[in-house]
């Protein structure tokens, strides 16, 4: 199974959230992954603190006035900071740690400001060839931020505006008449590179957004809204590993609609359509925060629930028993019912493998409705001989859970 994707805190401080938003309204998933962007990719944060800092530091020597010496050692003192608090950052958010996003934000406008400020005072000695590396070394940083935070445009100008409003100043103070063009030349450049930044992030929002309709489309059953089979199987394998590491135990509920053919005889395939989605949506409201609810095709439903007690377990199902059992009200005043049989498995107890648990919830849910339907039926409660012959049942085509959602996955 692949690894979790790393989360990275969200900005709390006033000013850092607003620096990270563009104002776009996007939903919490989408939000987290552009605060990830905004940790990039590790080679060219590194590059660009190793161009930042041996400039810094070759400039010092060939010019060691105290003023260049003191912006060197800032220089240096907040690329070493932002690269400390960027491999903790990553480090801390592959295991759910806190990842300093504020001071990551902070410490990227206070980069850009000392970039600019190198400039700057290089500018002011006259020693117009140094100048030369330095500045074009200060534009190419300044550049990069554009793509570096598309995340978060704002940040983005920010930075941009951090190093060029030093470096022209430093341009305009040198005695220089041709660099008074910088006075119009900045202030075009930061304009032109925040609108690029700012659409660099809407391409990249709608990109993200799109991918994220595609994956819901491929993870959810259209009528109902809950999970289909192949959201029920990446959910299910990803419990059942952290119950392996004995992080988590959990129920796996087996649900099959008793009387719902009768719905669709009497009344029509769109009403039973309808009375499906009420049932979805019963099945939802009374699960619990971090609790799954999917369908697996026809009448047939699964509930991945937290806790891996029976107690826990009989507690869930005898609610859904009385929630989906309720009648349910038609458009012409009339009403419809239908019950439920639950079978119950729980990991890693009656299964460490997905086929294992489903089969087991499945032979339970055999038992269940054995007994008279709109019952519960526990995998402990079936002993070898019951199952044998279920299972035998079943392989021999005469149940139809003859499905599994291994197979889906």
């Amino acid at each position: 199974m692949a690894d979790a994707e790393p989360i990275f805190s969200p900005p709390r401080w006033g000013l850092t959230r607003w620096l990270a938003s563009s104002g776009q309204p996007v939903p919490d998933d989408v939000r987290a992954a552009l605060v990830a962007t905004l940790f990039g990719a590790m080679p060219i944060f590194l590059g660009g603190v190793a161009n930042t800092m041996t400039i810094a530091v070759l400039v010092t020597l060939w010019h060691p006035a105290p003023m260049l010496i003191a912006w060197c050692v800032l220089e240096v003192v907040i690329s070493l900071t932002r690269l400390a608090v960027m491999l903790h950052a990553r480090r801390a958010a592959r295991r759910g740690g806190r990842t300093f996003t504020d001071l990551s934000i902070v410490l990227a406008v206070a980069w850009g400001f000392t970039t600019g400020l190198g400039a700057c005072l290089i500018l002011l000695t006259g020693d117009w060839p140094t100048a030369i590396v330095v500045c074009i070394s200060a534009a190419g940083m300044v550049g990069g931020m554009c793509f570096r935070y598309v995340g978060a445009p704002r940040l983005a100008t920010a930075v941009i505006a951090g190093a060029l409003l030093p470096a022209t100043t430093g341009a305009l103070l040198s005695g220089n008449p041709i660099l008074l063009v910088s006075a119009v030349q900045a202030p075009a450049l930061l304009v032109a590179m925040s609108m690029a930044a700012f659409q660099l992030h809407r391409i990249l929002v709608a990109t993200m957004m799109a991918e994220r309709e595609h994956l819901l489309r491929t993870r959810l059953d259209p009528l109902t809204g809950l999970a289909n089979r192949n959201g029920l199987a990446d959910d299910l394998n990803a419990r059942l590993a952290r119950a392996a590491a004995q992080e988590e135990a959990f129920a796996l509920l087996y649900l099959d609609l008793d009387g719902f053919k009768a719905v669709n005889d009497t009344h029509g395939h769109l009403v039973g359509d309808r009375v499906l989605a009420m049932a979805a949506e019963r099945l939802r409201e009374s699960l619990s925060q971090g609790d799954t609810a999917g369908r697996l095709g026809g009448d047939e439903f699964v509930v991945l629930a937290a806790g891996g007690s029976e107690l826990q377990a009989l507690g869930l199902a005898r609610l859904l028993l009385s929630a989906i059992s309720a009648p349910y009200p038609l458009a012409d005043g009339r009403t419809a019912r239908i019950g439920v049989s639950i079978g119950v498995a729980l990991a890693p107890s009656d299964g460490a493998d997905a086929d294992t648990l489903m089969t087991r919830a499945d032979t339970a849910l055999y038992v269940a409705k054995a007994r008279g339907k709109a019952s519960v039926a526990l995998a402990s409660e079936v002993d070898g001989e019951t199952r044998s012959l279920w299972e035998a049942m079943r392989r021999a085509g005469a149940g139809p859970h003859d499905h599994h959602l291994a197979r889906a996955g």
